[in-house]
């Protein structure tokens, strides 16, 4: 899912970071001070598991877990990934810092979008419908980040038209693992800290 330094083109690299920017003064807006130890704890989470990677061309297959963090962090989930992807871009070198614009929208956008699409699911009182909405969101949001990352390399040149589609089929199965492991999340915490999945009026879009 990172895309290296060196193969996007900088309109779409520049496109990455105005759309990050303005996720990001969205996500600091509705980060309130009790929630920091929340998203420190969301960001590690999408650090570690997203070290371990299948490389696919320019990018990557791993684990992500975005769905999960939009969920419970709404329009947060950008500083979160941010952070995540700026650590890993300077300790190990993973996508790196000219693509940390890019890479930060293309995983936090369809974070924030499913998050809070699904906000009502999750916060039902009937039991399948939340396990149903943590399914479809984890799912989901692997896949429009997969379509988003095609999209970046699709337009920055015909070279990397078969390497968008590898990227497509590679996080098929990545898909399907977050899919279950975001609705065992959601049952989880529905379980032990249903609080965790509301967000207040200020972590909504009208925020």
């Amino acid at each position: 899912m990172h895309i290296s330094e060196g193969i996007i083109s900088a309109p779409v690299l520049a496109a990455g970071v105005v759309l990050s920017i303005g996720g990001l003064y969205m996500g600091l807006k509705s980060l309130r001070s009790e929630d920091i130890p929340r998203a420190s704890i969301l960001s590690a989470v999408f650090f570690v598991a997203s070290l371990i990677h299948v490389p696919v061309g320019p990018s990557s297959a791993h684990l992500v877990l975005n769905g999960l963090i939009g969920l419970i962090m709404g329009w947060a989930a950008f500083p979160v990934i941010f952070l995540g992807l700026a650590l890993q871009g300077l300790l190990f070198n993973f996508g790196g810092l000219t693509t940390l614009g890019l890479n930060t929208f293309n995983m936090a956008a369809p974070a924030v979008l499913l998050g809070l699409i699904f906000r009502s699911a999750v916060v039902s009182s009937n039991s399948w419908l939340n396990l149903a909405a943590g399914l479809v969101c984890g799912g989901l949001a692997i896949l429009i980040s997969g379509l988003l990352v095609a999209l970046s390399l699709f337009l920055s040149g015909d070279e990397f038209i078969m390497v968008a589609y590898q990227v497509i089929i590679a996080n098929l199965p990545v898909a399907i693992i977050e899919s279950f492991t975001v609705m065992f999340c959601v049952k989880f915490l529905k379980k032990v800290r249903p609080a965790v999945l509301d967000l207040s009026a200020s972590q909504q879009i009208a925020a």
